[in-house]
């Protein structure tokens, strides 16, 4: 029996940890890898403390810091969380290999990307086709690329794409890109990244791997000679497995300012919660709130 398991260990998920190691909790994360949707990030330029740091980077960080703890165990064989339950004197956490107790359960399992929904989407994934810039980009060298989405993941995306591109097409729904103003100007600046605007993608085709993308705009169906598709059309919360816990239409978790959510000694935090703005500082903030509230829930009981 866990004091507290952590599902999830981005920045949210580590804050947690920390927290709930400087109080001696047994403490038990549970996530296949350590930074979460920000080990995604290529350039981290608002995360206080630093001017500049990658997302792999910061990922490293959060990493070291938890090894300080030995009061945490992190388990990154199991899998996917598949279900929390109540238990006897607490919760049950399953996942397809094992079964876990605890007295509270903090939930900071983030996000997962949206999918496009197009023709061709689902048969070049890993072949063309892509959710993850830092993971990718290199495979692109000298390629050109369309990068789908208008905002902030989209740009950044874009910036880490170009690098190894020879040539990046941004495509937005939108009338004109969307988000942090500093990531816009970089944009604007790169003379071989390029804005196509009020344009919606119908198809991805190729014969082994992609070699086109189909998109309409202002009403008629043009067609994109590129070798690679970046779907960054924003996120859905990763909530599927936590069924007891009240949601908004969303699937985001409902949370209060404590971090509580519908059921007592369930916590969750990040972007797997109805918070309005989910950034990495945000999250981890969050993450320290969770920690402290099940503190207090424990102390109670």
């Amino acid at each position: 029996m866990h004091d507290a398991i952590i599902i999830g260990a981005g920045p949210a998920g580590i804050t947690a940890a920390i927290y709930c190691a400087r109080n001696k909790l047994k403490t038990l994360v549970l996530s296949e890898n350590i930074g979460g949707q920000a080990a995604l990030s290529g350039a981290v330029e608002n995360y206080s403390g630093y001017q500049m740091v990658s997302g792999a980077e910061l990922a490293k960080k959060f990493h070291d810091h938890l090894d300080e703890f030995p009061e945490v165990e992190h388990d990154d064989s199991p899998g996917e969380v598949q279900r929390v339950s109540r238990a006897k004197n607490g919760f049950s956490v399953e996942t397809a290999a094992k079964k876990y107790s605890a007295k509270t359960v903090i939930v900071c399992s983030g996000a997962k990307p949206r999918e496009l929904g197009v023709k061709g989407e689902k048969a070049f994934r890993n072949k063309g086709v892509s959710y993850c810039a830092a993971c990718d980009a290199p495979v692109f060298k000298n390629k050109s690329v369309a990068v789908i989405g208008g905002g902030n993941s989209a740009m950044d995306a874009a910036l880490q794409v170009v690098k190894h591109a020879k040539k990046v097409l941004i495509l937005t729904v939108n009338p004109e890109l969307a988000g942090d103003a500093l990531l816009k100007q970089k944009i604007e600046a790169n003379k071989r990244i390029s804005v196509i605007a009020n344009a919606k993608a119908t198809a991805i085709s190729g014969k082994k791997f992609v070699d086109a993308l189909k998109y309409s705009a202002n009403g008629k169906e043009k067609t994109l000679a590129v070798q690679g598709v970046f779907v960054e059309i924003g996120w859905t919360p990763a909530t599927e497995f936590v069924g007891l816990v009240e949601k908004n239409k969303w699937n985001e978790i409902k949370v209060n300012l404590a971090c509580e959510t519908s059921v007592p000694g369930v916590f969750a935090a990040g972007d797997c919660t109805d918070v309005p703005e989910k950034q990495i500082i945000v999250a981890a903030g969050m993450g320290a709130v969770a920690a402290l509230s099940a503190i207090k829930y424990l102390s109670r009981k």
